[in-house]
């Protein structure tokens, strides 16, 4: 069909080179980005070298002789084991659809939404803007270290001033290289990293040999300083070449001081450091955007890239331990040089993996920034970083990304900063394994990933793992970033973020919302727990705002359903009219802010419709038990919309582009005197087809007139003092009797006693009125309802009125058609009936504290107003014919007294067990 839309039809399906991409890619307005860089280059490369950085040269010495073989390849595991969980999360989400610029920040917002992915991509990049400055100044160190012209030690071309302001500029004239190679574009840093590949891995190779081919040697150590200021006796490290006894020495732990901090090293310590050094694994999903096929390059990518750095560290770390003794790991952290072939060589590879790892960070976290602006989470603050070159290269995020670097190297040292970059890229990492721990329990038949090697016991361990590792290498640095990922969060959320991308939330709820429905077992119910399920009838909700706010008062943690009958005949349509308005019903929810579902149904009439929705809405044990009307009656409706202030519209354009105004979405108010879609006859059937569904019903009127403070969300006790009246007899048929204990009005009680535990109605006082026969004594009934109310834990005042004299007398005997006024009377006499009913609740509502008499007696003062009034709603006539007699009886006893509700209870409500 013509009209049928799909999101696969914004893909090129059927492209010129059969590649599938999204049509509105990374690149966005500016060109969408070269998908240029193979496997190899664009991943396998960065995340070798990211995982290497200068831990592979600096820090091998300093696991090893600190913790020994045994405890370094336990260490070794660990970490792999954690950074491993973490890859499979990746590959599976990588493998489930097309994966855009942004890498991990992708993944993780696509899946947990624009605020948990927004808040951790910011933190995700600001950890890489960080990592690019803490390797730059590492390299400045290294440099200094040979280079400088305060350096010690062994003798070098000591050229290189020292100080804060020369580290700076060092940093900066490093920085500005780094930024050049990502600014020309992805295809140039790839190949800057290619050839700093090739020389880490000479590098590399040159050491792996000379543990082979160098002989055994002593090699002396620079001095150390003493406690009181004095050197220590100089030093002598051994390299043994392959010795048995060498490895024997080296298997166990032997932790000292560190002799670079004067800290004891430990377990915890030692293992905070090497984890710290293999949290690259990112490096090649950030390039997510410049990726040939990075559905495929990402995954395969990656795991080669793990799998080589364990064989080379486990490699390393056997080899440091068959042919170094303790004394030579342990004071000489540098000491490749030492037994190096060709030193120069180890200098070039500790310089290539800093620059490397500078400009890994730097151009990931440009493409962080660069799908955070596009998303537009920021708003104007990240607007910079949305300019891309024709080729599609975001060179406005990689200047942005520069600047805050430059910012960074100010600060001058960073060793604390370390640990925070690392506690960041663990959030990161967590949220990615989260992200596929959620698809994988939301059960959604489109997660279907072509790499099946995880399941959700590897999503859940790499969370744990993940939070495990930040609180032991840092326990402030990991609750700070928990504290600010909430906050950023709660701006997010604060701000609105796109609602297209699909939230796995929504599916998790459902999955769980199913698996619970399936256990709420009707069969179970038990009156202790019943609460009030109400279907309301809203047929224009511009005139029913007020209703639509009071029922959300009344359900009680129930269920509340919006229902509206569109009339029609699908048979002669050519669609459905109904499945279009669910949006603007949506949004009326919304802009209420009322807790309730929506309902729309199409049929010819609209009592066949409330029937419909009577019996089909809801599920499972979470079915409607009442039916709310507005009453029937000849006022003229009003448009709510125009003075409530939610449904105002923005004066200032700030409503969402496209967006149509709420108040275009519904017609207006009924004209006075216009036809209606119901007529008085089946507006009465439609309630005596609820009561036969044994359905409660219940009628409101006039709840125009409520205050707004008394259907607000807050609390309501800074308003005047108001009264809330319950008659729990039926006032149109008049008789003697403990009446009030009837089903019906132990519902009006319980509804509005429902209604007083709302903090708008909490100063609220609830007046119930015992009407009393005239051969009953006073105070007799009182007595035996208030021992009732004390049972029900009920708070409400009593007073006695009496009422029925002349039609008490005659005991008029019972009728098939239920409560309705007795039939012998006449119209006349019916009406009169009502009138009196009337005048002696308009005369209770003007009472404060008076005398308890009917509408003669009286001489108190005149307290509060009534603010509400609970009727009991006589039960329709069983002859149709009837319908409009009671229906204008109705409208007699109602008049005029305010907002009030006409309540018919049929199901019991309340016990008086525990």
């Amino acid at each position: 069909m013509a009209s049928e839309n799909s999101p696969l039809l914004a893909y090129r399906l059927l492209g010129e080179e059969g590649v599938s991409f999204p049509a509105n890619g990374a690149g966005g307005p500016g060109g969408a980005p070269a998908r240029k860089l193979s496997t190899f280059l664009g991943v396998v490369v960065p995340t070798v070298l990211s995982m290497f950085s200068i831990v592979v040269f600096l820090r091998i010495g300093f696991v090893v002789g600190h913790a020994g073989l045994l405890q370094a390849l336990a260490m070794l595991l660990v970490a792999y084991v954690i950074l491993a969980l973490t890859v499979l999360s990746v590959c599976a989400i990588a493998t489930n659809g097309a994966v855009r610029g942004g890498g991990a920040y992708f993944m993780i917002s696509r899946t947990l939404g624009p605020e948990v992915g927004g808040s951790i991509g910011l933190m995700f990049y600001l950890a890489n803007v960080c990592g690019c400055a803490v390797s730059l100044l590492g390299l400045v160190e290294a440099i200094l270290d040979v280079f400088g012209a305060d350096a010690s030690g062994s003798s070098g071309l000591r050229v290189l001033p020292q100080g804060y302001g020369w580290s700076l500029l060092y940093g900066s004239l490093l920085l500005g290289l780094v930024g050049g190679v990502c600014t020309l574009g992805a295809g140039l840093y790839a190949r800057a990293s290619f050839l700093t590949f090739l020389l880490v891995s000479g590098s590399l190779a040159s050491v792996l040999v000379s543990f082979v081919a160098v002989g055994p040697r002593d090699i002396p150590l620079a001095p150390r300083p003493g406690p009181n200021g004095s050197s220590l006796p100089p030093q002598v490290g051994h390299f043994t070449g392959f010795n048995s006894s060498t490895l024997k020495a080296n298997l166990d732990a032997g932790y000292a001081k560190d002799y670079t901090t004067g800290a004891m090293m430990t377990f915890a310590s030692v293992f905070a450091v090497l984890f710290n050094g293999c949290t690259g694994i990112m490096a090649g999903a950030n390039m997510s955007g410049e990726l040939k096929d990075p559905s495929r390059a990402i995954p395969l990518g990656t795991i080669v890239a793990v799998a080589y750095t364990f064989f080379i560290y486990i490699l390393l770390f056997f080899l440091s331990s068959f042919t170094c003794d303790r004394v030579l790991l342990q004071e000489d952290y540098g000491f490749f040089r030492a037994i190096s072939l060709w030193p120069p060589l180890v200098l070039v590879g500790i310089y290539a993996t800093s620059l490397s790892a500078s400009m890994s960070s730097l151009i990931g976290a440009s493409r962080i920034l660069h799908a955070l602006a596009q998303d537009d989470l920021f708003g104007v603050i990240l607007a910079p970083a949305k300019v891309v070159s024709r080729g599609g290269n975001p060179w406005g995020a990689v200047l942005y990304s520069w600047g805050l670097v430059q910012l960074v190297l100010l600060a001058g040292k960073l060793n604390t900063l370390a640990a925070v970059v690392t506690v960041f890229y663990l959030v990161a990492y967590a949220a990615v394994d989260l992200s596929c721990l959620s698809l994988e329990w939301a059960s959604a038949p489109n997660f279907r990933p072509t790499f099946n090697l995880f399941s959700w016991h590897t999503c859940l361990l790499g969370v744990a793992s993940c939070l495990l590792m930040m609180f032991l290498i840092s326990p402030g640095a990991a609750g700070g970033s928990l504290l600010l990922m909430g906050l950023l969060s709660a701006l997010l959320t604060a701000r609105g973020g796109p609602s297209s991308w699909g939230y796995v939330s929504q599916a998790l709820l459902f999955h769980q919302v199913r698996k619970y429905l399936l256990r709420l077992d009707v069969r179970k119910d038990h009156v202790k727990f019943w609460r009030p399920q109400l279907l309301l009838l809203v047929g224009n909700p511009r005139g029913a705002l007020p209703l639509l706010r009071l029922a959300n008062q009344l359900k009680k943690g129930g269920l509340y359903v919006l229902g509206h009958v569109t009339l029609g005949d699908l048979d002669s349509l050519p669609s459905d009219p109904v499945q279009p308005q669910y949006g603007a019903w949506l949004s009326l929810v919304d802009r209420a802010q009322v807790k309730a579902f929506v309902d729309l149904t199409l049929s010819p009439s609209v009592r066949q419709g409330a029937q419909h929705l009577l019996r089909i809405s809801g599920l499972g044990g979470m079915k409607p038990n009442t039916l709310v009307l507005g009453f029937y009656d000849d006022a003229a409706p009003q448009d709510h919309f125009l003075t409530d202030p939610a449904f105002s519209e923005p004066a200032d354009g700030t409503q969402e582009a496209g967006a149509p105004a709420l108040s275009t979405l519904f017609p207006p108010p009924r004209a006075p005197g216009s036809p209606r879609a119901l007529s008085p006859q089946d507006y009465v059937a439609t309630m005596a087809d609820a009561l036969k569904m044994n359905k409660n019903v219940v009628l409101a009127r006039a709840c125009g007139a409520l205050p707004p403070e008394r259907l607000s969300r807050g609390s309501g006790g800074t308003s005047q003092p108001h009264h809330v009246d319950v008659w729990p007899l039926n006032l149109l048929r008049p008789r003697g009797g403990p009446g009030y204990v009837d089903v019906c009005g132990l519902f009006l009680l319980q509804m509005a006693t429902i209604l007083g535990m709302v903090p708008a109605w909490h100063s609220a006082r609830l007046r119930i009125f015992l009407c009393l026969g005239p051969r009953e004594a006073p105070g007799a009934a009182e007595g035996r309802l208030r021992a009732l109310l004390s049972q029900l834990r009920i708070r409400a005042e009593v007073r006695e009125v009496v009422w029925g004299e002349g039609a008490a007398s005659e005991e008029p005997e019972e009728e098939e058609e239920g409560d309705f006024v007795n039939g012998r009377r006449g119209d006349a006499e019916a009406e009169a009936l009502a009138c009196s009913a009337n005048a002696l609740v308009r005369a209770q509502q003007g009472r404060g504290r008076g005398g308890p008499g009917g509408p003669e007696e009286g001489d108190g003062e005149v307290g509060p107003a009534t603010a509400l009034t609970f009727l009991y709603l006589p039960r329709p006539p069983a002859d149709s014919a009837r319908y409009l007699r009671y229906l204008g009886l109705l409208e007699i006893l109602s008049r005029d007294l305010g907002p009030t509700l006409l309540i018919h209870g049929v199901t019991p409500v309340t016990c008086t067990d525990l």
